[in-house]
């Protein structure tokens, strides 16, 4: 699936001046994010569409929150389902994947200043 600024983004929920950030380097199709850092940790606020896959990793710890969506998050091989309005936590170094059934919002906060490099 190829990314079209004009039409396969639209409909994001976050405003200009949030996509005026600087964007991460997100190496999954169909997932974008935009980043808020201060050097010991990062925030990024992700558009992520329909379909997409996170596949198995681990990295810091990660918190965040779902503002609009669904998707299916495995953390040390439990799998749960969030929606919006819900929390997760994610521990340094656990073996965590997702799967996202319909657009996704979230916001996850990231204890390492160096999680995503700027695009």
């Amino acid at each position: 699936m190829k990314s079209d600024p004009k039409s396969f983004w639209d409909g994001t929920i976050y405003p200009d001046f949030i996509r005026n950030l600087p964007e991460v380097d997100v190496p999954i199709e169909g997932i974008r994010g935009w980043l808020l850092e201060d050097g010991s940790c990062q925030m990024v606020l992700f558009d992520i569409l329909q379909s997409a896959v996170v596949p198995q990793h681990k990295h810091c710890a990660q918190w965040g929150v779902m503002l609009e969506g669904e998707m299916d998050l495995t953390i040390d091989a439990v799998t749960r389902k969030v929606i919006k309005g819900d929390w997760y936590f994610i521990p340094a170094d656990t073996i965590h994947s997702a799967i996202f059934h319909t657009r996704v919002n979230v916001i996850d906060i990231f204890d390492a200043g160096d999680r995503y490099k700027r695009k």
